[in-house]
């Protein structure tokens, strides 16, 4: 798709997705892991690009980035756009960057075409969308909406590090956590490739989420004995790994008819286990399991976690191993997108030619959490055959350049909505 009416740089916004891509781990593809070197450096490039755009730059007190123009009319609130830089393992060139350098573009746009807004605005890469080594996601945000915990701030990652020393690590201050949480955001707009196959299939040019699907990430512990794999009896075993994987197949079959008995999407994956003492020669003697679930609707979550809960303990124990304990992680509520963004998101799509759809995203994001504290709403464009979280995820330029456009026009005018108000 090619338009010459869209009122931001589609080349530059281009060359700038590829730049961010190239900062990566050298032998992982379009890997930028939260809380690691290769993170600070995609930062440290995303700081001089602000820079070089007119803003002024920080780092807030969860390790948020940072990008804001001042308003004309002091006490308006802020506009504020943004997304994440930091990736899955392996992951792709758009998911997240797509949107804080959208973000970029229009404040760019902004000050190349002359237009004063009366809201401040604001850029923010938000801190560890991706679920980080620390068993949560959306760090930054949590923080900016005040639901980032004392207890999240303890949790540790692989190393023994807590979250709390990781975030100073990143620049920001976790004694001083509160000053993150924000009061001030009129409207936060989020765009995003979609991830699934909708838009391409239906050839059209823009999504505009309605929900976000909660998400909850329960822990599984389960305990065994560890014993030598080559001495020890089939019959005198307690092998904790075989109970894991026990627990696993239980999590889908209950996912499963969780999912068929209630109304409203509903899927649930193990895609994190961790395995003691890890060794090919020793029986395992403790895995730990993360169990991710996402939810349209809470009451559909709820009963999955019930059943989890419930009969989990006596499916594990008939392994000859014990479960010592369920832990929600974390527990994300389903958003709404604010009606009078999505409808300026609509308008501003048709002003320029552009088709578009209402959506429901199974992925959860950023502006989720913003939707707790302010009007929040997102765009989705399309991407090839729906793929995302690998290095094959791809979007087309005119696609993500029409996507920016649309935040563009629609910045301009919530300000204007909210300035005669």
């Amino acid at each position: 798709m090619t338009r010459t009416n869209l009122p931001v740089n589609p080349d530059r916004l281009w060359q700038d997705l590829m730049a961010l891509a190239e900062i990566t781990e050298p032998d992982k593809r379009y890997t930028r892991r939260s809380f690691t070197p290769m993170f600070l450096q995609g930062r440290n490039w995303l700081r001089a690009r602000f820079e070089a755009a007119g803003l002024e730059t920080r780092i807030d007190t969860a390790g948020n980035l940072i990008g804001r123009r001042s308003g004309a009319k002091p006490g308006m609130g802020t506009i504020m756009v943004g997304s994440h830089s930091d990736t899955v393992p392996s992951g792709g060139r758009f998911d997240g960057t797509a949107g804080l350098l959208a973000g970029l573009e229009v404040a760019r746009a902004l000050q190349e075409t002359g237009h004063e807004l009366d809201h401040d605005f604001e850029i923010i890469d938000c801190l560890a969308e991706e679920v980080s080594a620390f068993g949560i996601s959306c760090v930054g945000s949590r923080a900016v909406a005040g639901i980032l915990t004392e207890d999240m701030l303890a949790y540790e990652g692989p190393g023994g590090e807590c979250l709390a020393d990781a975030i100073v690590r990143m620049g920001g201050d976790p004694t001083r956590l509160a000053e993150a949480k924000r009061s001030d955001i009129a409207a936060f707009l989020e765009l995003h490739i979609e991830q699934g196959p909708v838009l391409e299939a239906e050839h059209i040019d823009i999504g505009i989420v309605e929900t976000i699907a909660g998400i909850t990430r329960l822990e599984l512990t389960i305990s065994g004995r560890a014993d030598h794999a080559g001495t020890t009896p089939f019959d005198l075993r307690s092998d904790a790994l075989l109970g894991a994987a026990r627990a696993i197949l239980a999590a889908e079959t209950i996912a499963r008819e969780v999912a068929t008995s209630n109304e409203g999407y509903f899927v649930a994956t193990t895609g994190e286990i961790h395995a003691e003492p890890n060794a090919a020669n020793v029986v395992p003697s403790r895995v730990r399991l993360i169990t991710d679930a996402r939810a349209e609707r809470r009451s559909t979550m709820e009963s999955f976690v019930g059943r989890i809960k419930a009969e989990m303990p006596s499916l594990v124990v008939a392994s000859g191993v014990e479960l010592s304990g369920v832990v929600v992680l974390s527990d994300a509520l389903p958003a709404h997108g604010n009606a009078g963004l999505c409808d300026a998101l609509a308008g501003a799509a048709e002003e320029l030619g552009l088709t578009h759809r209402g959506m429901t995203s199974g992925a959860g994001h950023d502006a989720a959490h913003f939707s707790r504290i302010a009007p929040a709403a997102m765009v989705f464009t399309p991407c090839r055959d729906g793929r995302s979280h690998c290095p094959e995820e791809w979007a087309e330029p005119g696609e993500i350049a029409a996507g920016a456009a649309t935040i563009f026009n629609a910045v301009l005018a919530i300000d204007r909505a909210q300035a005669t108000r």
